[in-house]
């Protein structure tokens, strides 16, 4: 069974940081590409970024510079590093298992004073 566990949200001040995690299981990590998505109120689902099996990354305008996805496969994980935070990163994120579609439940972030 493909399973999906983010966590790492919260609430953060503007210009600052926060780091998502995602735990996978039932799947083969390691041969799978994953990907950040989040969704904000009244919004569609914005794809941020991704990671191929391989580590080669690539970035929504919106987050590049900011944002930095990087997977640590001895442990089945895909990390979103998040800086210099903005009111409208406020979401939910979740991530993505490209080979498999399953989706995690998402973990909320809201940038906030």
């Amino acid at each position: 069974q493909v399973q999906l566990v983010e966590s790492g949200g919260g609430l953060v001040q503007p210009g600052g940081s926060l780091r998502l995690s995602c735990a996978a299981s039932g799947f083969i990590f390691s041969r799978d590409a994953m990907a950040w998505y989040r969704q904000a109120p009244g919004k569609q689902h914005e794809l941020l970024a991704t990671i191929s099996s391989g580590g080669i990354t690539n970035y929504a305008n919106s987050v590049k510079g900011r944002f930095t996805i990087s997977r640590d496969n001895a442990v089945n994980t895909v990390y979103l590093q998040m800086n210099s935070l903005k009111p409208e990163d406020t979401a939910v994120y979740y991530c993505h298992s490209v080979g498999t579609a399953a989706w995690g439940q998402g973990t909320q972030v809201t940038v906030s004073s």
